[in-house]
């Protein structure tokens, strides 16, 4: 293992603020030559390098692969929210599949909380975790949604850490007047994801996966009873894989391209916001209730660290970081000409429902995705629970596994034309 500090992702526009504050960041092999092993994993982000430390620490032999480096994706370069429950509100989830499913997936999110931060602690990974989130209404009409929220979590999902917070509240605690209402959930927060996804490629690594990087899979198949993998330079051969690409699966398998679909999003972060101390006085992170998302925070040192997926068509960091400064504006207007000292992208991987696809699509072969910017919490357990299921320890995965997430509609040729015009829609119909 090496270190290589100077690194622009091929695959993502800019240097994040993450990188630039975690000092000199490893870097691992790229696979030379041919593998075999129990259990291939394509993918190293939080899912992937998951399941390889679980499954390696448990004696399983491991191969794992990313196209790039560990963080280059979503799980390096995200909001950093945790977040309650699963991307839709547990109330939401009843009335499609019943309160009883409802319950289990929302104890099941509640356990890949306490699972992350166990997790960081035992392994004395310093994810920078601060506490406190809030859920915020851009509109006046949703107050009775918010309200009723807290009440559901608290008396049916044995949640109690959701608090309705009324206008006067929602704009004092924000230090903004955009927002009319809101939830303040005080049982989660928000970390450092960078610094938790080079603690795991660690931790994976000694318990003795074997992970490479910039090694990219060409090719997947199945037959006699085995999966191989193809790479430039060698090939995999395993008892069974996980892929685990997320919203950079590309055209290496069809089925999960045609279910899991990547969208951009972006952020900036702003120099230390020492002269604005109205801004989130609490510290807590925010995530509001447009379609297309606005989610932000306070970094430790006190930068606001802003993200929005409105820049459809930003690739460099002086057009993300003029497309965010205008949407810290319209909540922040003291912050118009603010300084964006870090601006990045990256591709979140996102399904129909907004739920996560977990499905075996070929025999032996797993994937799991489309965690729609939900992922932080999910994407981990997610890892842990296929290791699990592979070890023969839990079968808490089949929850995910029953959810129906349908194939986006199209074909591969216009599902992302009619992406970009739903999510424009939606952006629209955002601001009324």
């Amino acid at each position: 293992m090496t270190v290589q500090e100077n690194w622009q992702s091929p695959i993502a526009p800019g240097v994040s603020w993450y990188q630039a504050t975690v000092g000199e960041r490893p870097t691992y092999p790229e696979l030379d030559g041919s593998k075999t092993c129990d259990v291939a994993i394509v993918g190293g982000g939080y899912t992937g390098l998951q399941a390889a430390y679980n499954l390696a620490n448990a004696g399983v032999s491991v191969t794992l692969i990313d196209a790039c480096r560990f963080g280059d994706g979503a799980s390096g370069r995200n909001g950093g929210q945790l977040g309650t429950g699963q991307r839709s509100w547990p109330e939401e989830l009843e009335e499609k599949i019943g309160y009883e499913r409802s319950k289990a997936l929302f104890d099941l999110a509640e356990a890949s909380k306490k699972h992350l931060l166990d997790f960081a602690s035992e392994h004395q990974i310093d994810i920078e975790f601060m506490p406190g989130q809030m859920n915020v209404s851009h509109k006046e009409r949703y107050k009775r949604y918010y309200y009723e929220n807290a009440e559901i979590a608290a008396l049916r999902y044995d949640y109690p850490h959701l608090r309705f917070m009324d206008r006067e509240e929602t704009q004092e605690r924000l230090g903004s007047k955009r927002y009319y209402c809101g939830v303040r959930d005080t049982g989660t927060g928000h970390i450092h994801p960078l610094k938790l996804l080079i603690g795991l490629a660690r931790v994976a690594a000694n318990a003795g996966a074997q992970i490479f990087e910039m090694t990219k899979a060409t090719a997947i198949r199945q037959g006699s009873g085995k999966v191989t993998i193809e790479t430039p330079k060698g090939t995999i051969t395993a008892g069974r894989a996980l892929i685990a690409c997320n919203g950079y699966i590309g055209n290496l398998e069809p089925v999960t391209a045609s279910h899991v679909m990547p969208i951009r999003s972006f952020i900036g972060a702003t120099v230390p916001l020492d002269k604005y101390p109205a801004v989130l006085p609490g510290g807590e992170a925010v995530a509001d209730s447009r379609f297309v998302v606005r989610y932000f925070r306070k970094s430790k040192d006190g930068r606001l660290l802003f993200g929005g997926r409105e820049a459809y068509t930003a690739d460099n960091p002086r057009e993300i970081s003029e497309h965010i400064r205008r949407q810290i504006a319209e909540i922040y207007p003291d912050l118009k000409d603010i300084k964006i000292t870090h601006a990045w992208g990256g591709s979140v991987g996102i399904t129909m429902p907004r739920q996560p696809f977990v499905r075996e699509v070929m025999p032996g072969v797993t994937s799991i995705g489309g965690y729609s910017g939900h992922g932080v919490m999910l994407s981990n357990y997610c890892g842990k629970l296929y290791a699990e299921t592979v070890l023969g320890k839990s079968a808490d995965l089949e929850l995910f596994k029953a959810l129906d997430i349908p194939a986006f509609p199209g074909g591969a040729a216009m599902r992302a034309p009619l992406l970009f015009l739903a999510l424009s829609w939606f952006a629209l119909r955002d601001k009324f």
